[in-house]
């Protein structure tokens, strides 16, 4: 192998008469006045003169061809090998052309492969394209994943991609990004995983009920092998709400707004009808009383209720609504304290004052991974409370450190949320963007930090995209997020061509703390999500399991003719309690005819069911 063509400090062309290239692999060039130089290998091609291809000023131009004559290469005859590289450090000047080329061993590139152990580190992946060097690595980084594919485990042959979680200290926070299908969820999957075998703990945001840990996935045959005890699935209203009596004026508005949009006015009516340690029913009574007050329009009518009463109880009640009003009418017009009243009401039904987050705090302090469970509106109602306090809680520690006052102790931790871009828009504000936006900017120096993963990076807040400090970049077919990834990453423009088209799981790793881009197969998972199950089986299986239900009733009482299928279905219904129709039970049994459980004949009194 030999540097052909004019070079610079920063790409050359490597010629080899044996040895094809691999995009990504790593190639040493010995320089005799230089040294020895790394390069990555960027784009790839052979070239043979029978091929009707005119390659002069695209991939491989004149000088490098006449390089290939000089150095003794037949380009006549020969098919030709020919690289790109870049160089991973831009050289002094340009390298000398002729310069031989061979691959390197482990240790020459293990301070760039390798930046953590796998004690300390997430063993993510392989790095891509790197056996040749694999094969001299540390015993310690040899058969300790597997990855999936072509549908089965794969021992490890490369070197393992083992992210360093320390770095995330200076170089904080980690984008997720790819289109359906390319691997996104499985590589998120794979991250909390390593999360929890560290006991590093975390808040997950799941809108899709699938970050549950529980089930080991089917190719695994190690039963050590265990996650249960290291992760809890809450659903919101069901298991972990807002306890009303903690949350403040603000937190309140926080809650409402995410509900549905504030206008100034129902602001207003919070912060004037909000009382420190109100329960949900006072503040619900409150708003109510008023509002009912309100509807009856002045002070005089109102009295004439409290003269009219029919008991000392009812007059009581609108004695009570007649303060309020005499109180608060000025500064909460009507229709503000009813839309309060209805979006309150609204949270409530739907379970979110009914719990508290005692149990999330539990978890976090124990080194859990805890998954928060609901639908996306609900998760950006809850979380806009749970993160804004947690956070502060960890803010408030690390405060009081600094200052060298008492406060109770509370854990770094991480949040993940899938479809980032629903809880913090580019588009528009909300109350969860609002802080995902402080702790992207400000989370770092109190130990809070994000994992965002979206299929749409394009939709995701600006702001805290850039502070996304290492990008996951899976499969990505729109132009308009390529173009986004190309902004926020140091992606090269032959590696975003190739974003459209990266098998599932393989993945692009874009890490401020690396400096370059990796590329990386993602390790098969432990574990599985509940909704592997492909679902057309489901469909088949179920209606397996209907049809052979259904036989198992009907071949007690076969042969039938079809003027006896009135008699059948009553006694189906007595025997099995199932009812059925004329048309029904007709149409079942010509199912089960289709599909040879039974046999149809046609005789002189009509159609006779019988068995085969």
């Amino acid at each position: 192998m030999k540097v052909v063509g004019i070079t610079t400090q920063q790409e050359v062309f490597i010629g080899s008469k044996e040895r094809n290239f691999r995009i990504n692999e790593f190639l040493i060039i010995k320089d005799n006045f230089q040294g020895n130089l790394l390069g990555e290998v960027v784009e790839a091609k052979t070239y043979n003169r029978y091929i009707p291809l005119n390659i002069y000023g695209d991939f491989v131009d004149n000088s490098v061809l006449e390089s290939l004559k000089a150095l003794g290469y037949n380009v006549d005859e020969d098919t030709i090998f020919i690289a790109k590289v870049r160089l991973l450090n831009e050289a002094l000047y340009p390298v000398q052309t002729g310069s031989d080329v061979r691959l390197p061993s482990f240790h020459e590139v293990k301070d760039l492969m390798i930046n953590a152990g796998k004690e300390e580190g997430l063993v993510l992946g392989v790095i891509r394209n790197t056996d040749d060097m694999a094969t001299d690595m540390d015993e310690d980084l040899k058969d300790i994943l597997y990855t999936f594919e072509e549908g089965e485990l794969k021992p490890q042959r490369e070197i393992p991609f083992i992210l360093d979680i320390k770095s995330m200290h200076q170089y904080p926070h980690i984008g997720v990004f790819g289109g359906s299908g390319s691997g996104k969820s499985f590589g998120l999957r794979v991250l909390l995983e390593e999360l929890m075998l560290k006991n590093i703990p975390t808040i997950v945001l799941d809108p899709h009920y699938e970050m549950d840990f529980s089930n080991i996935a089917g190719y695994i045959k190690d039963d050590s092998v265990d996650f249960d005890g290291k992760f809890k699935c809450l659903q919101i209203g069901v298991h972990v709400g807002v306890r009303f009596e903690d949350i403040s004026a603000q937190d309140l508005k926080n809650l409402l707004d995410a509900a549905s949009k504030l206008t100034d006015a129902m602001i207003n009516v919070v912060d004037v009808l909000f009382k420190k340690r109100d329960s949900y029913m006072s503040f619900s009574n409150r708003l109510q009383m008023l509002s009912e007050a309100q509807e009856e329009g002045s002070i005089a009518n109102i009295q004439m209720r409290i003269d009219t009463a029919n008991s000392g109880e009812e007059r009581k009640a609108w004695q009570e609504r007649k303060a309020l009003y005499e109180i608060y009418d000025k500064n909460c017009p009507n229709s503000s304290v009813r839309g309060i009243s209805w979006r309150l009401r609204r949270l409530g039904n739907e379970g979110v004052f009914s719990k508290d987050i005692r149990e999330i705090e539990e978890g976090l302090n124990n080194g859990k991974l805890i998954v928060i469970q609901g639908s996306t509106r609900i998760l950006q109602v809850f979380s806009t409370y749970l993160l804004n306090h947690l956070y502060h809680k960890r803010r408030d520690y690390k405060d009081a450190l600094y200052k060298k006052t008492t406060a109770e102790y509370f854990p770094p931790f991480i949040i993940v949320t899938d479809e980032a871009h629903n809880f913090a828009p580019k588009a528009f504000e909300s109350p969860s963007k609002s802080i995902i936006k402080e702790i992207s900017q400000e989370g770092r120096k109190y130990g809070v930090f994000l994992i965002l993963a979206t299929q749409r990076p394009t939709l995701l807040d600006e702001t805290i995209t850039a502070q996304l400090n290492t990008k996951f970049i899976f499969r990505t077919v729109r132009a308009s997020d390529i173009q986004t990834i190309k902004e926020e990453t140091d992606l090269t423009f032959e590696e975003s061509k190739r974003l459209p088209y990266l098998r599932t799981g393989d993945v692009f790793i874009s890490s401020a703390s690396v400096g370059r881009t990796i590329y990386a197969r993602i390790r098969a998972a432990s574990s599985s999500s509940p909704y592997t199950e492909n679902p057309f089986d489901e469909l088949w299986k179920k209606s397996k399991e209907e049809d052979e239900k259904f036989l198992n009733i009907i071949m007690k009482k076969l042969p039938v003719n079809d003027t006896e299928l009135i008699h059948v279905i009553a006694d189906i219904e007595k025997t099995d309690k199932i009812t059925f129709t004329m048309d029904g039970l007709e149409e079942k049994l010509n199912q089960l005819v289709e599909k040879n459980y039974i046999k149809k004949e046609e005789t002189i009194f009509g159609y006779r069911y019988k068995k085969i």
